[in-house]
C-alpha cells in the first residue's frame, strides 16, 4: 500500500513545485502602469500593460511599477515681495512620467514629488521678490507659467513632464490684509463722497440753468406782451385817425392810456388784490404816456 502511495506523493510534490514556479514566472501589469524588470539587480526591460513571463527563482524580479497617469503634488511656500510683504502661496503642480524616459524616471530620482517641490520653491523665491504685493495678485497666472517653464526644464532630464502649475492661493500677513481692507474701504468712501458731491453739483447746475431759462422765458413773455400792447395802441391810433376825428396823436394817446389804465384796474380788482402802487402826481401819468409814445415812434421807425 505504501508502495502505491509513493508515486502519488512524488507527483504532488512535482505539482506544488510547478505551481510555485508558475507564480514566480507569470506577472500581470495593469492599464496605465508599466513594470521595470531587473535581472540579477540590473535593469532588464520595461513591461507594459498585460500578461508577462519572467525568469523564476529570483533571476528576474519586478523592481517597480510606475504609474503613467497624471499625478499632482501640492505645497505651501512663504516668500517676500519687493515691497517687503511676506506672503504665503499655495501651489498645485500636475505632472506625469515621460513614457519615453521611464527608466530615467525611476533610477535617477528617489522621490520625484519632493524634488518638484524643491524646484518650485526655488523658482518662486526668485520670481516673487521682483514684484509688489499688488503685482503678485495681478500677475498670478504669469508667475505660475514662469515657474512651470523653469521647473519643466529641470524635470525633463529626469524623465518627468510638468503639465500644469497653478497658484491656488496668495495669502499675505494678517496685518497686511487688514491694512489693505482699510485702504480699500477708505477708497470706496472717498469715491462715494465724490459721487455724491458730483450729484449735488449736477442738481445745483441744473436748477440754476432751469431758473435762468425760466427768467429768460419770463422776460421774453413780458417783452412780447409789451410789444403787443404797443402794437395795439398804435393800431387804435391809426383807426381813430382814419375815422376823421379832429384830435392829434397825443390827445388820442391820452384817451387810450386812460382806457388802458381803467381796464388794468378792473383786472386788478377781479383777481382779489387790495394794494396797488400809482404815480404820486399827474406828472407820473404824463411820464408814462411820454414813454409809450416814444416806444410807438420807435416801433414805426
Amino acid at each position: 500500500m505504501s508502495i502505491l502511495l509513493f508515486p502519488v506523493v512524488i507527483l504532488a510534490i512535482i505539482l506544488l513545485i510547478l505551481i510555485f514556479s508558475l507564480s514566480t514566472i507569470v506577472f500581470v501589469v495593469k492599464q496605465q502602469t508599466v513594470a521595470l524588470v531587473e535581472r540579477f539587480g540590473k535593469y532588464q526591460s520595461t513591461a507594459g500593460p498585460g500578461f508577462h513571463l519572467k525568469m523564476p527563482w529570483g533571476i528576474d524580479r519586478i523592481a517597480a511599477r510606475i504609474q503613467l497617469r497624471l499625478l499632482q503634488t501640492e505645497m505651501t511656500v512663504e516668500t517676500k515681495t519687493s515691497d517687503n510683504v511676506f506672503v504665503t502661496m499655495n501651489i498645485a503642480t500636475q505632472y506625469r512620467v515621460n513614457e519615453n524616459s521611464i527608466k530615467d524616471a525611476y533610477y535617477k530620482l528617489m522621490n520625484p514629488g519632493e524634488q518638484i517641490k524643491s524646484y518650485i520653491e526655488d523658482a518662486l523665491r526668485s520670481a516673487v521678490p521682483k514684484l509688489t504685493l499688488d503685482e503678485v495678485f495681478e500677475k498670478k497666472d504669469e508667475i505660475a507659467l514662469e515657474v512651470q517653464h523653469q521647473v519643466a526644464e529641470e524635470m525633463e532630464t529626469y524623465g518627468y513632464i510638468i503639465v500644469k502649475t497653478l497658484i491656488t492661493r496668495v495669502e499675505p500677513d494678517q496685518e497686511v490684509k487688514q491694512s489693505m481692507n482699510e485702504i480699500n474701504a477708505a477708497q470706496r468712501k472717498r469715491d462715494a463722497a465724490q459721487m455724491l458731491a458730483n450729484a449735488d453739483k449736477i442738481k445745483i447746475v441744473t436748477a440754476a440753468e432751469a431758473e435762468a431759462e425760466k427768467d429768460r422765458l419770463h422776460g421774453v413773455g413780458i417783452a412780447e406782451q409789451r410789444k403787443a400792447i404797443v402794437d395795439g395802441l398804435a393800431q387804435q391810433i391809426t383807426e381813430i385817425k382814419n375815422l376823421g376825428v379832429a384830435l392829434d396823436e397825443e390827445q388820442i394817446m391820452s384817451i387810450l392810456l386812460t382806457n388802458q389804465y381803467l381796464d388794468t384796474l378792473n383786472q386788478f380788482a377781479d383777481r382779489g388784490n387790495s394794494t396797488i402802487f400809482l404815480p404820486g402826481g399827474a406828472e407820473g401819468a404824463e411820464d408814462l404816456r411820454t414813454k409809450i409814445m416814444s416806444s410807438i415812434k420807435a416801433t414805426k421807425n
